[in-house]
């Protein structure tokens, strides 16, 4: 009797055990992945500050993608990030009357006959090496003017909502089907920061 061919899944398993292993033996990580990290998104800094007679936003953030959103970049398909910023002013009586509301977004784009990763804000493009400098440049913004002093009451609560995440609506149609929810495309960090 003939032993039994092996199957093309067994191969290929093999395959990526062997690779496996030797990543961890050589302590490697897959690019643009934080070591150890698990996809998400933290704000590492948010900040108000008075600049003349406008209120600005500082903030960072680090962004550590899945793999799935990875791999959709590095096959040419954009990702947009999208930083939100609103400014409230507290009322007993009724809803938090909304002062002044800023919003940036970043397109994030591989270009494969370049090998350059674009990063796109506005009307205004950038290319950069690596998968991780395009992050940095999408995850960090200071004196973002948010209001004028002027629209602030001297004698009222104000605070800020901001919100910084990985806009999923803005991919292509097709792959948009079943990504709501999933893990790793919810990439999100939001946070609330009295003005003092």
């Amino acid at each position: 009797m003939h032993a039994a061919p092996r199957r093309p899944e067994g191969r290929r398993d093999l395959l990526r055990r062997s690779l496996a292993l030797l990543l961890a033996a050589a302590g490697a990580t897959p690019r643009g992945r934080a070591q150890g990290g698990a996809p998400g998104v933290e704000l590492t800094r948010l900040a108000l500050q008075r600049e003349g007679d406008a209120l600005t936003v500082e903030f960072n953030a680090r962004v550590t993608l899945s793999r799935a959103v990875e791999d959709a970049l590095r096959r040419g398909v954009p990702v947009y990030f999208v930083a939100e910023a609103t400014l409230y002013r507290s009322r007993w009586y009724w809803r938090d009357e909304r002062i002044a509301r800023v919003r940036r977004v970043w397109r994030v784009a591989f270009q494969p006959l370049t090998a350059a990763w674009r990063v796109a804000l506005g009307g205004l493009g950038q290319s950069y090496g690596s998968l991780g400098e395009a992050l940095a440049a999408t995850s960090s913004a200071s004196g973002w003017a948010l209001a004028s002093m002027a629209d602030l009451d001297a004698d009222a609560i104000h605070y800020l909502r901001f919100r910084y995440e990985l806009d999923a609506t803005r991919l292509p149609g097709p792959m948009q089907i079943g990504i709501e929810g999933r893990p790793g495309w919810v990439l999100r960090a939001e946070r609330e920061l009295p003005l003092d």
